[in-house]
């Protein structure tokens, strides 16, 4: 056995450790499993949203575009910021109507800005589905985390179902709490990592960052540069806006906004945040520098670019750590979607079909549902091949069409109606899964349009075509309240 193995092993049973300890002295109910009784300050509040938002996406995810794709990996720091300076407007309404009607998820939001229940229950359906790609992109990670560290010895395989397992037993236990506290670890753990690759890595192979660049550049011209078709100028504008609109809308990250004790936290966070955006170019510069070094990776391989060049430079014990963290990365975000999707399924799905059951009973049974959730995902993970990158734009596209009902709810007087809302959700969400089963872009439906529209993000087009609908039907809503009143 190498050395890297047991260092993988260590760091997973010292989270579960951390989980156990972060619970110690707390009734484990629904409102402290699922929001941490809503007591997070300033400092654990920033750890968890960026433990949420930093993932395998970011360690295998960015390195692996930034070897694959080159200049369009750079919407990544675009949107991120974007998704900050949003929070520092959005978060504060919402958290503060959120402590008032004392609610548990996302779902219970809309359904009580709406006054609707349907809606509720459409956003956690919603929720689910963009969930699944989220979680299968966590346990990909792990798969090729634990896979590639171990040297070949443990199989991607069982990889992810010792992922699942763990994550699922973790989230048992400690609840977001214990998410949380994990957060503090993998944070020192993952900066300290990626700000050595990315310096070392250049340096060792290039003779320093510019170097490498130019070395880039003139082995394969136009690498570091946005394409003119494909994902050109309009592909990186458009998935920037999607992304950034739709930062706040997944379940498990709209949930953290329920765990401050405070509506200022999300004002301080938003002010600091973006300072974490300088982690993501040492995290390039490692994706960059594998480029001439490990060539001939494509497709979904090209997640392993980080991974393979640790192997080529660095000894069993160092792949180790990075293996370490990486594997943090996975379990704190993926403790967090578990608990998301299955309080969506106990509160928002269950407790509408049965209005007699209790606070008590809802929370064994999301309790229950966490590692059935992580089976699920297990089985889309074994059976997928996208690329992380590309399984997180396509849980991007399909939840943020939930941003303008959103948006719009948190005007003093809302435009939309609750069937406006459904309506729009319905409609670009319709757009989005037939574009994504079918494998359908803006070009093969329509060669005739101008390159630069052809090459719009779908999500974008979904999204424009929510607001005309949602705007539509609450506009026919109103003409038949006045007519009914006149």
């Amino acid at each position: 056995m190498n050395a890297a193995l047991p260092i993988i092993a260590l760091a997973f049973a010292g989270a579960l450790a951390l989980g156990l300890w972060a619970r110690a002295g707390h009734d484990m109910d629904m409102e402290q499993w699922s929001v941490g009784k809503r007591g997070f300050g300033t400092v654990l509040v920033f750890l968890l949203m960026a433990g949420e938002i930093y993932t395998t996406f970011t360690f295998l995810g960015g390195s692996g575009w930034a070897y694959g794709k080159g200049g369009p990996t750079y919407y990544i720091l675009c949107y991120l910021t974007l998704i900050y300076v949003i929070s520092y407007w959005l978060l504060p309404p919402a958290w503060k109507f959120a402590k008032q009607h004392n609610l548990f998820s996302q779902p219970d939001y809309f359904a009580a800005r709406y006054e609707s229940r349907p809606l509720g229950i459409l956003v956690a359906l919603v929720g689910l589905v963009a969930l699944v790609p989220y979680m299968v992109l966590q346990l990909k990670g792990l798969g090729i985390i634990v896979s590639t560290a171990s040297y070949g010895v443990i199989p991607p395989t069982l990889a992810i179902w010792i992922g699942a397992a763990g994550v699922s037993v973790y989230v048992m236990v400690s609840g977001i709490r214990g998410s949380a506290w994990t957060a503090v670890v993998k944070d020192i753990l993952i900066l300290a990592v990626v700000v050595f690759l990315g310096l070392y890595l250049p340096y060792h192979y290039y003779g320093g960052i510019g170097p490498m660049f130019s070395a880039i550049d003139q082995a394969k011209p136009g690498f570091l540069a946005l394409p003119d078709r494909g994902q050109s100028a309009t592909w990186f504008a458009s998935t920037t806006i999607l992304t950034a609109l739709g930062g706040w809308m997944f379940p498990h990250i709209f949930a953290s906004i329920y765990t401050a004790s405070d509506a200022r936290t999300f004002r301080r966070n938003a002010v600091f945040l973006p300072l974490y955006q300088l982690m993501l170019l040492f995290v390039f510069f490692a994706g960059f520098a594998a480029v001439l070094q490990v060539p001939g990776l494509t497709g979904p391989d090209v997640d392993l670019s980080l991974f393979k060049i640790a192997l080529e430079t660095f000894p069993p014990w160092f792949v180790g750590v990075v293996g370490a963290t990486g594997v943090l990365t996975a379990l704190v975000p993926g403790s967090m979607i578990l608990i998301a999707g299955a309080t969506l399924i106990a509160q928002n799905l269950y407790r509408p079909l049965a209005p007699h059951a209790t606070d008590a009973s809802t929370g064994r049974l999301a309790k229950i549902m966490a590692p059935v959730l992580a089976l699920a995902c297990v089985g889309f993970t074994l059976y997928g091949g996208e690329t992380i990158v590309q399984l997180l734009l396509i849980g991007y596209a399909v939840v943020t069409q939930l941003f303008p009902a959103f948006f719009f709810s948190l005007w003093r007087r809302n435009p939309l109606t609750k069937a406006g809302a459904i309506a729009g959700i319905l409609a670009s969400v319709a757009v989005v899964s037939v574009t994504v089963v079918g494998g359908y872009t803006l070009a093969k439906l329509f060669p005739g349009l101008p390159g630069p529209i052809q090459d719009l993000n779908a999500g974008v087009v979904a999204l424009g075509l929510n607001l005309v609908v949602a705007f539509a039907v609450s506009a026919m809503g109103g003409r038949a309240r006045a007519s009914a009143t006149s």
